[in-house]
């Protein structure tokens, strides 16, 4: 299990390549995108312990959602069980990787009170409302550059650690490793990866739906609501395209760059 280096204009391709994927089974793949959303939020909402339950069973159906990404890759057919399949993949790293991430997200937020008295770290863990003269104050921005800036290594940990667990088999700190180097490893085309995301997933459809506002306001409505539905699976795809470019799959690993 190596992780190949790519140059960053593969970046600017992972999100094409999951435009291609979703186009081979929209149907499967959209109900596996927005099944795992819905699950995750059904789940968070569960008094005391919903929001702890929710991070541990995230990489569970997180992995579910890429196996239903691979099976469409290999063309092979699979039903809406599939997005529960990540339940019968090294359970137990999946559900010790999503602990790891909660840990570390905690972490992060709690090291903010540094420079807002924990204000952030209220809002999310307990849904607070930011008051505007708080969201303007110079403490409460330096906790968002604060929390930013930590999160990310706790992300690059993530990011590949579900499929590295499932897909090879690997312990929960092992697959955490393993993601973080990979995505530092790569960091340029995941820049670019992030440049295409915000232009093709923010930047444009937001002038578009302005331009069509100016015209007709009704009009415009009524597009933004199909836009997730077929943003979000593409998106989801799109993280697919990227893993099986850096690590391959298990039966077709890439050789050591």
């Amino acid at each position: 299990m190596q992780a190949r280096q790519l140059p960053a204009q593969r970046g600017f391709a992972w999100l094409g390549e999951g435009l291609q994927l979703w186009r081979r089974n929209p149907a499967l793949l959209t109900f596996a995108s927005f099944g795992y959303l819905l699950l995750l939020i059904l789940v968070s909402v569960a008094p005391f312990i919903g929001q702890v339950l929710a991070s541990l069973l995230m990489p569970v159906l997180s992995l579910g959602v890429l196996n239903t990404c691979r099976a469409i890759d290999a063309g092979r057919k699979a039903g809406p069980d599939v997005l529960f399949s990540g339940f019968q993949q090294n359970l137990p790293a999946l559900v010790a990787i999503g602990g790891l991430y909660l840990a570390g997200s905690l972490l992060v937020l709690a090291l903010t009170a540094v420079a807002d008295g924990g204000t952030l770290f209220g809002i999310m863990t307990s849904g607070g409302k930011l008051e505007p003269e708080i969201a303007t104050s110079t403490g409460f921005t330096m906790a968002l550059l604060i929390a930013i800036s930590l999160s990310t290594p706790v992300m690059m940990a993530y990011w590949f650690a579900p499929l590295l667990a499932g897909w090879w088999k690997v312990s929960a700190p092992k697959a955490m490793f393993f993601s973080f180097f990979a995505c530092l490893r790569n960091w340029r085309p995941f820049l670019a990866y992030s440049i295409a995301l915000a232009l093709f997933g923010a930047i444009l459809p937001g002038i578009v739906l302005g331009i069509v506002g100016m015209v007709s306001p009704t009009l415009a409505t009524l597009l933004s609501v199909p836009l997730p539905l077929l943003l979000v699976p593409i998106v989801f795809a799109s993280f697919y395209a990227n893993a099986r470019d850096i690590f391959g799959e298990p039966d077709n690993a890439p050789e050591q760059a």
